[in-house]
C-alpha cells in the first residue's frame, strides 16, 4: 500500500525544526528520524501525518558525547552506533548488549535510539534501559527547553509526555560506577520478534551483598518501568540463586501483564518471572 497525501519538510537546524513543528502540531506533523515504526504505519494508512518534518539534515542531533557524568543521545543517533561500546565501562557494555536484541541488522542502521523512546512501544528495549536507568529527556519546543525524567515521560502505550510540538532533542543516560554488574534478558518468538518479556538487572556488590539494585521490566505492561519490590528483595542480599529467585517471584506478582489472541496475561506473567532470574544470572555471570 501507499501512504496518504503529506507535505515534506527537510529543516537543517533545531530551530527551524521545533518552528515547523510549532506550525504543523494541529495538521498532525510527525518527526521523521529513522522512520521504522512511522514509514509502516503510513503505508498501511493506520498512519496519516499532513506533514512529515525531516530531522536527519540537522546536524545538532546527531551528538553522541559525555557530559557530566551523562552520555547524551542526539535525536538523529543510529542503533547500529552501540554495536561496540559508545563510552567506557559497563554503561557502553551494556548499550551494546542490549542492541542486538533490536529487530534485525538493517532497522538497526536506520532506526534511532531517540526514535524508540519517542514511539514508546512497550516492547522497546531502549524504553526499559531509559526506565532503569532513570534517563533524562530533553524535549525542546518555541516555548524553550524542558527534561522530563523516564518515570514522568512514559505514560502507556506509545504514549508520552512529549507535547505535540515538542521534538525529543537527546537523551541521556547516567555513566556507571566502574564495579556495576547487570544482566539483560528478553524473550521473543523469533529473533528479531518484539520481546513478549524482558527484563534488565543492575546493581554493584558492596561486602559480597547486592547494593543499589535496579530492575527494569518490558514488554509485558503498557510501559516499561522499575519494579521496586523486586529490586528491595535484593538489597543487602548475597546474589545468589535464591535471592535472584526472590526477586523475580516479587517481579511476577506484582506486574499487570497484557494479553492479545495469542499471550495470556498468566503466560506473561510467568514469562516475567523467568525473564527477570535470567537476567540477575546473567548478572552474575
Amino acid at each position: 500500500m501507499k501512504p496518504a497525501p503529506f507535505r515534506y519538510h527537510a529543516p537543517k537546524t533545531i530551530d527551524e525544526t521545533v518552528a515547523l513543528l510549532a506550525e504543523v502540531a494541529r495538521e498532525d506533523g510527525r518527526v521523521l528520524a529513522g522512520g521504522q515504526s512511522l514509514v509502516p504505519t503510513m503505508a498501511f494508512r493506520l498512519a496519516r501525518p499532513a506533514h512529515l518534518v525531516d530531522i536527519n539534515g540537522v546536524d545538532a542531533l546527531n551528538v553522541l558525547s559525555v557530559e557530566g557524568g551523562m552520555l547524551r543521545i542526539g535525536a538523529c543517533v543510529r542503533h547500529a552506533a552501540f554495536h561496540r561500546p559508545v563510552v567506557a565501562g559497563p554503561l557502553g557494555r551494556l548499550l551494546s548488549d542490549v542492541v542486538r536484541h533490536i529487530g534485525h541488522y538493517p532497522i538497526r542502521t536506520r532506526g534511532t535510539f531517540c526514535g524508540s523512546i519517542a514511539h514508546a512501544d512497550p516492547a522497546s528495549e531502549w524504553c526499559t534501559v531509559a526506565a532503569a536507568l532513570d534517563a533524562t529527556m530533553v524535549a525542546v519546543s518555541l516555548r524553550g527547553m524542558r527534561t522530563i525524567p523516564a518515570r514522568e515521560f512514559f505514560g502507556g502505550v506509545m504514549t508520552t509526555a512529549l507535547a505535540e510540538d515538542e521534538l525529543l532533542r537527546e537523551v541521556r543516560l547516567p555513566l556507571l560506577a566502574p564495579d556495576t554488574r547487570f544482566g539483560f534478558y528478553e524473550f521473543s518468538r523469533r529473533a528479531g520478534d518484539f520481546a513478549l518479556a524482558m527484563a534488565l538487572a543492575i546493581y554493584r556488590l558492596e561486602d559480597a551483598n547486592v547494593a543499589e539494585p535496579r530492575i527494569a521490566i518490558g514488554g509485558a505492561e503498557p510501559m516499561a518501568r522499575r519494579i521496586a519490590v523486586a529490586e528491595q528483595a535484593l538489597i543487602a542480599r548475597a546474589p545468589t540463586a535464591e535471592s535472584f529467585a526472590a526477586a523475580a517471584d516479587a517481579a511476577a506478582r506484582v506486574v499487570d501483564p497484557m494479553e492479545d489472541a495469542m499471550t495470556t496475561a498468566d503466560y506473561r506473567r510467568d514469562l516475567v518471572r523467568t525473564v527477570t532470574r535470567r537476567a540477575l544470572e546473567r548478572s552474575a555471570a
